[in-house]
């Protein structure tokens, strides 16, 4: 079946980045300044929020530090980094912060439980509402979040259409993974990653995300053993 509500999503963050670019340029830099605060202070509270829905933290804990010390190893930052300057200089863009804009958006847009249990509902029942609730709320965040990053923030349509479309399509085989507890893990880990975005945005310390994105594929497979 088409992923209709993943496509919907996509669109949704392609029209809130394009309204965020054309504010950005009008906005002096004081209020650049209080917004990148206020996101940051908006991203904190969805990342708590996320993490406290936690069911065995002890799991969590070691997900973080397993993902940290792959992520360190295999240099992800560093790589995404390169792939995403690469696709600046495909697009032609001059923004000095579109990358960081692609993968801040990215990570939060993908991750959490809307877009699992969404993309589940839409794939087995043929019910999209999650995913268009989700989407009406990446369109406001996308204005938000373009209206301070620029242009990187319209392409996190791409990572975001590729993992919920494929959840959607392969939602009876995912469907057997993706138990409540599951959820609720993947949801809280997610939630410690957003918190890390937060910080990122409040300048407060520096915080290489990427690096801990295999905590992700951790939590998954010590849930599946410990949980």
């Amino acid at each position: 079946m088409l992923p209709v509500g993943s496509i919907v999503n996509a669109c949704a963050i392609i029209g809130g980045s394009l309204i965020g670019c054309f504010l950005q340029s009008r906005f002096p830099d004081r209020i650049r300044t209080i917004v990148f605060q206020g996101l940051g202070l908006c991203v904190l509270l969805i990342g708590v929020q996320m993490a406290l829905k936690v069911e065995n933290i002890l799991i969590v804990i070691f997900a973080v530090l397993l993902g940290g010390i792959t992520g360190e190893w295999l240099r992800l930052n560093t790589l995404l980094d390169r792939l995403g300057n690469r696709f600046k200089k495909l697009v032609r863009s001059k923004n000095a912060t579109f990358t960081d804009g692609l993968v801040t958006t990215s990570l939060l847009f993908c991750i959490g439980a809307m877009a699992i249990v969404g993309s589940l509902e839409e794939g087995i029942h043929g019910d999209a509402t999650i995913i268009y609730t989700k989407s009406i709320l990446d369109g406001f965040a996308a204005i938000a979040f373009a209206a301070t990053y620029g242009t990187g923030v319209i392409f996190s349509f791409i990572p975001v259409l590729l993992y919920q479309g494929s959840i959607t399509l392969g939602a009876s085989f995912f469907q057997q993974y993706f138990s409540d507890l599951m959820i609720a893990q993947i949801t809280g880990c997610g939630g410690l990653l957003i918190v890390g975005i937060a910080i990122n945005l409040l300048e407060l310390t520096e915080i290489r995300l990427a690096n801990l994105l295999p905590s992700l594929v951790y939590v998954i497979l010590l849930t599946c053993f410990f949980g």
